[in-house]
């Protein structure tokens, strides 16, 4: 055998040779094919996967325009089972007259379960336990093994709240829109605007009386003042400090009107704190309440006096003990001899004004009690209204007698305010109300008194003041008139010889009566200032005295000089013009 040798190419100068090929250099045939291929299985692997994410995005796109132009794909997915959320209401809001919020809704949320589905509820319980540490764990866990699709856990949770609970991974547990009904001025006008509870549902005040006005989403205005209101329950919470009262009451009326301007309760409740309406703070003193209410009964007896036509404001009655039957009418201070109509009035005499009530009859005396809203519930736009006590059948003589200076008869501090804003404003009886009226609004009443009777009555209520127990009521330049009144409290059926209920019954300005005021302490003390007395002349006149003073700017009453000064107080012209109807 012969064997060739290849000889190499042989080099000419000047002359590129090429490359050698892979063969001619066996060390680079492995390096590149082994890139090429991890090169060709990275482009591959790419391209699956890019398109595996195309076909994935075109299925949601398709579904999507499928969803958004399909009706019946809707419909299908509304046909999955759901658990039956209860339905969200929407309740309006509740302005004072100036537009002042009073009641409003927050969104909030509240948890759910569906405890068809819940595992594990003890441990749910626990972990929602530290999350919310006011719910209940036993009944907690109750609910959650209740099998129901739809249980309450907790109302109205916090952001915070919300997303801890999120955090937990429960797929048993869901979050349902609410609302929570907060009070922005807190117990202010807890007895006037009331309260709702978990379903907010009105269960008390206005809240109640006008739920399915408020659920239907008709906003709400009411009579009441902001302004006033502060300074009303500041006043009687210094007046319960002061003279050691267990409670208070407080009506601001436009004697016009028949506006609520202002009403106050002491002690009250704050409707964003459930656990402080207890059943003394809930319990409303100025409109629930009926009481004796004394001597401010004295207005109405001398208003149906002077309007009987037998009686003239210069008649005069023995003011001596007056028996009746086996009943002794005694004065606290006796007067001299006999007295007229204004002397029996100013000195608040209790035998004075039983025999005015005695010649006046006890049909008479009625009729217009009536007439002045007493013997019938007020007509308040609140639940807690309450009925008057008004004696039955016929009237006997000490029944008449007793009536006259404010026993024997229980009506509220409300009534009383209503009744005499009709004595004073011309004589015209309008039903008290909290929603406010709209500027210029004829507002209909009927006659109670004449103008004469309501003209006489406001210089003898300025009397009062002027020369009588409501001295300490008097206001410089807003011309205050009024009446005190002192009763024993009845506690358990009897009287309470060593506790009161004492009231200051007054109107401003008293030559053209624009507001009705009344202030009720209930079982005030007699302290070293007052000399140890717990009449109303001295702690509920002085009160009143300071709660006009501080409301009469803020409702645009200007002071002024007293008309009624000008003339001689039981004889001068004014006095004969009113006698005259003037």
């Amino acid at each position: 055998m012969i064997i060739r040798r290849r000889s190499a190419p042989a080099i000419v100068p000047g002359v590129d040779l090429p490359e050698p090929t892979p063969a001619a250099r066996p060390g680079l045939v492995r390096v590149e094919g082994t890139a090429k291929t991890a090169l060709e299985t990275g482009r591959n692997r790419l391209a699956f996967a890019g398109g595996v994410f195309l076909l994935l995005f075109l299925s949601v796109a398709v579904r999507l325009v499928d969803v958004a132009f399909h009706p019946g794909a809707v419909q299908m997915a509304r046909a999955v089972p759901q658990p039956e959320l209860p339905m969200k209401t929407v309740r309006a809001d509740i302005t004072d007259r100036n537009g002042m919020l009073l009641a409003t809704n927050l969104p909030t949320v509240n948890l759910y379960a569906d405890a068809r589905i819940v595992r594990e509820p003890e441990k749910i319980a626990r972990d929602l336990k530290e999350i919310l540490p006011e719910i209940d764990f036993a009944r907690t866990v109750e609910r959650l093994k209740s099998g129901q699709a739809f249980v309450y856990l907790h109302r109205h949770l916090t952001p915070a709240q919300q997303f801890a609970v999120n955090r937990l991974g429960v797929p048993a547990l869901g979050f349902e829109d609410g609302e929570l009904r907060v009070y922005p001025q807190g117990g202010l006008f807890a007895h006037v605007v009331g309260k709702t509870d978990v379903d907010n549902r009105g269960i008390s005040g206005v809240e109640k009386r006008f739920e399915d006005r408020l659920k239907d989403g008709q906003p709400l205005r009411l009579s009441v003042d902001l302004r006033v209101q502060t300074a009303a329950v500041r006043i009687l919470n210094e007046a319960i400090a002061t003279f050691r009262a267990e409670g208070a009451a407080a009506v601001v009326q436009d004697a016009r009107t028949g506006e609520v301007i202002s009403l106050v309760s002491l002690p009250d409740f704050d409707p964003n704190r459930p656990e402080t309406m207890t059943d003394d703070a809930a319990f409303n003193r100025a409109t629930l309440g009926v009481y004796e209410m004394g001597s401010v009964f004295k207005v109405f007896n001398t208003a149906i006096a002077l309007e009987s036509g037998k009686i003239q404001a210069t008649s005069r009655y023995d003011t001596s003990p007056l028996k009746i039957a086996n009943y002794t009418i005694n004065d606290i201070h006796a007067l001299k001899g006999p007295a007229s109509v204004s002397d029996i009035l100013i000195n608040s005499s209790n035998i004075g004004s039983a025999r005015m009530a005695l010649e006046f009859g006890a049909e008479f005396q009625r009729a217009y009690l009536d007439r002045f809203g007493l013997t019938r519930p007020a007509a308040l736009e609140i639940p807690e209204v309450g009925a008057p006590q008004v004696p039955a059948g016929n009237w006997s003589n000490i029944t008449v007698a007793t009536v006259a200076f404010g026993h024997g008869m229980s009506v509220s501090p409300l009534q009383v305010a209503t009744g005499t804003s009709a004595v004073v404003n011309g004589g015209v009886f309008r039903p008290s109300t909290l929603v406010a009226r709209e500027p210029g609004e004829a507002v209909p009443g009927v006659r109670a008194v004449s103008e004469r009777t309501s003209l006489m009555m406001r210089r003898l209520m300025r009397m009062v003041v002027t020369e009588g127990s409501g001295k300490k009521a008097d206001v410089p330049g807003y011309r205050v008139a009024g009446k005190t009144g002192t009763a024993e409290k009845v506690v358990n059926g009897r009287y309470a010889k060593n506790q009161v209920r004492s009231s200051f019954l007054g109107v401003f300005p008293a030559d053209n009566p624009r507001y009705t005021v009344i202030v009720t302490l209930d079982a005030p003390k007699g302290i070293p200032s007052t000399y140890n007395f717990a009449t109303a002349g001295w702690n509920a006149a002085p009160t009143a005295g300071k709660l006009i003073a501080a409301i009469a700017p803020m409702l645009g009453v200007e002071p002024a000089m007293d008309p009624f000064q000008q003339a001689d107080p039981k004889s001068g012209p004014l006095m004969v013009a009113a006698m005259k109807g003037d």
